[in-house]
């Protein structure tokens, strides 16, 4: 988790959003922008969202999680506004 803390720290401070690619049947990256707490997710499809005041410590346990798509989906998709980007 540490790392990943750092990484998002080194974010805020280039005021940029800071992807990380993952291993996962649904997602193909994920990120984040501390300062607007904002979580973008692409998926394999091609499409991407926003989703919007996602707490950095869910974007880090998102990150972590044992099945990525698992916790996307019972702890994001549906719990926090969003737009679809691409």
């Amino acid at each position: 988790m540490t790392g990943l803390r750092i990484s998002f720290a080194e974010a805020t401070a280039e005021k940029g959003m800071l992807r990380h690619e993952v291993h996962s049947s649904e997602l193909r990256s994920v990120g984040y922008e501390i300062s607007a707490s904002l979580l973008e997710a692409e998926f394999h499809s091609g499409e991407v969202y926003q989703y919007f005041d996602v707490p950095a410590e869910t974007a880090l346990e998102l990150l972590e999680a044992e099945s990525i798509g698992r916790y996307f989906n019972a702890r994001i998709r549906s719990k926090f506004k969003f737009k679809q980007v691409r």
